[in-house]
């Protein structure tokens, strides 16, 4: 099983569509079994893979697989561990607990490592213990960010940051932790965008994810955030919308599944 986590330290950027939309063309496209972790307490992801009915939703919610040892999930070849804003929320304040809930992580993941293809772990944008926990135990990260000044700025603490910082993390605990990249998201056909990607691809150009033309990036449309609402793949919406979206969108899905080597 490969596991990817999405990780950001901003809000806003549109990661928790990504992880939906990933798992509906992980599992309804490509055949694979997926498992989805929601450890965000906003459940963005909860919220839309409930409404589309598409998944098995697990009786365990997500935050039980940090708090303790857990062994297994419903027999089904996709499943979502809900996020549970209460018991999340409570474990911001717990950085006492890392080694504690890293563990329960691992061991679960092993515990399911026959059962599903992929792994999927939406976190928090706030670098807490939960986005550690998810980095600790992945064998990718990939991070959206919006192309504001804000966002390009924030690359250093994802890279560097003294507690959640990718290059730390490989260096001291997960050295198979590997960034296939950053992902612009929600991109507009705007100056100012422009000229943040144009100097997003000259500084760090290295850490963006390479296409046959450019780099990747998902443009912002109207179809992703009705594909949200109503649960539904992009590719399902019906409308000019949502086929033009996913004609966008899944050249840069099937490069990320290549990564990983599922596809």
């Amino acid at each position: 099983m490969k596991t990817l986590v999405l990780a950001n330290q901003k809000g806003g950027v549109g990661k928790s569509a990504i992880v939906v939309q990933m798992a509906y063309f992980l599992h309804l496209l490509l055949k694979l079994r997926v498992l989805v972790i929601d450890l965000d307490h906003q459940r963005n992801t909860t919220k839309a893979i409930r409404t589309g009915k598409l998944a098995t939703v697990s009786q365990i919610p997500a935050s039980s697989i940090l708090l303790k040892k857990v062994g297994g999930v419903e027999d089904a070849a996709f499943v979502l561990l809900a996020g549970d804003n209460t018991e999340l929320l409570k474990m911001e304040k717990r950085a006492e607990s890392h080694n504690i809930f890293a563990s329960n992580l691992q061991a679960f993941l092993k515990s399911v490592d026959g059962d599903f293809d992929v792994c999927l772990i939406d976190t928090n944008p706030n670098p807490d213990i939960r986005q550690l926990a998810a980095l600790v135990v992945s064998n990718f990260v990939l991070s959206p960010i919006q192309l504001n000044q804000e966002a390009i700025d924030g690359i250093g603490d994802l890279l560097n940051h003294d507690n959640i910082g990718i290059r730390k993390i490989q260096a001291t605990i997960n050295p198979t932790l590997q960034l296939i990249g950053i992902l612009p998201n929600l991109v507009e056909p705007t100056p100012f965008q422009r000229d943040n990607f144009r100097e997003l691809s000259t500084h760090f150009a290295k850490l963006l994810i390479p296409m046959s033309a450019g780099f990747a990036a998902i443009k912002k449309s109207t179809a992703v955030p009705e594909a949200q609402a109503a649960g539904l793949p992009i590719w399902k919406l019906g409308k000019t919308s949502g086929r033009e979206a996913w004609t966008q969108i899944k050249p840069v899905f099937e490069k990320i599944a290549t990564t990983m080597g599922v596809m």
